[in-house]
């Protein structure tokens, strides 16, 4: 009874201790607080210190220039004197009509380019993956990739050299056949499928090499258990390499919804330029607020179409986020 009494002391004042040296650490952590931690992980936080000015130079500080949408900007005046005009610049541009095609054109080539870019890609990895033969998929893999580092100013002049109307490769071809030339740049709807195989042509191999990684992490031992059990090649893509990329294709295809309003300005000015008979087939925001600041000076314009982007592309992608964290958490990317 004794032996049992004092063990039973002995464990109420261990307890004790514990529970005491437990509130104590609270205590003490929440005296810390944020100067302890920049004190005691001072190098962590200096190496932390490039990025976080990169995004406050690049990316909050210019958040100011929002103001400028709402006004009538005057290159007479100073910064903030401009007349303040409302929601006047986003009423012109919906009355226009020009917001409506500029967000029908931004969105649809970039539905285009994500559905397309990332089925093709999905279809290339899995090809150079069944490939036997080693220096074959290396090379098929380095030729793929390649145009990826083809400056959007070399792909105009190849553009350029392909459908000129006097001296492109084209019209050239045809005249030789003793057809009549092609003013291919002033047709608008031809140059709806030449962007979109052109952006394929240049970005193929980079989103393929990310599936392609995907899939050399996938282990053999579901493969060799389903060939045990008879499944053919086809089977083995369908019910194991699709399934397993699935993850890979989710994250790949928020990020690209959270900058599906932001189009591909290089794509669209370097393969269109200035041609004003293509502006509306191939028009998207980010080209009309360039346009609106370097030709027509217009800086309330530019503003409320890039705030307007901008606000788009943040709704897009908090709903696409909702959706797939409610279907399925682990897809989700916060």
């Amino acid at each position: 009874m004794l032996s049992q009494t004092s063990s039973k002391g002995i464990s109420n004042v261990e307890l004790g201790i514990q529970a005491d040296g437990r509130a104590r650490l609270r205590t003490t952590r929440k005296k810390k607080g944020l100067l302890y931690e920049l004190v005691h992980n001072r190098v962590m936080f200096l190496m932390l210190l490039p990025t976080l000015i990169f995004f406050l130079v690049n990316s909050y500080f210019p958040m100011v220039g929002i103001y400028y949408a709402f006004t009538q900007f005057d290159f007479n005046s100073s910064m903030f004197n401009s007349k303040f005009v409302g929601l006047q610049n986003f009423e012109f541009l919906w009355r226009s009509g020009t917001l409506v095609k500029l967000t029908m054109n931004t969105i649809g080539y970039n539905i285009a380019f994500i559905v397309l870019g990332n089925v093709l890609a999905i279809v290339c990895a899995i090809l150079l993956s069944e490939l036997n033969g080693k220096w074959f998929k290396k090379i098929s893999q380095s030729v793929m990739f390649l145009p990826y580092f083809v400056s959007f100013v070399i792909l105009s002049v190849i553009v350029y050299n392909l459908f000129n109307y006097d001296s492109g490769f084209l019209n050239t071809m045809l005249t030789q056949f003793g057809l009549d030339p092609v003013d291919v740049y002033s047709k608008p709807w031809a140059w709806i499928f030449l962007i979109i195989i052109f952006y394929l042509w240049k970005n193929l191999g980079y989103s393929m090499v990310i599936y392609l990684a995907a899939i050399t992490g996938i282990s053999d031992e579901y493969y060799e258990a389903a060939q045990i059990d008879g499944a053919n090649i086809f089977q083995r893509i369908w019910y194991i390499t699709v399934p397993m990329l699935k993850s890979t294709f989710v994250v790949l295809l928020l990020f690209a919804l959270g900058s599906i309003m932001k189009g591909q300005f290089d794509l669209f000015y370097q393969l269109i330029g200035n041609n004003g008979l293509l502006y509306n087939t191939t028009d998207i925001l980010d080209t009309y607020v360039y346009r609106s600041l370097k030709v027509t000076f217009d800086v309330g314009m530019a503003t409320a179409a890039g705030v307007y982007q901008s606000l788009f592309g943040f709704v897009l992608i908090m709903t696409v986020n909702y959706i797939i964290r409610k279907i399925n958490d682990d897809y989700a990317l916060f």
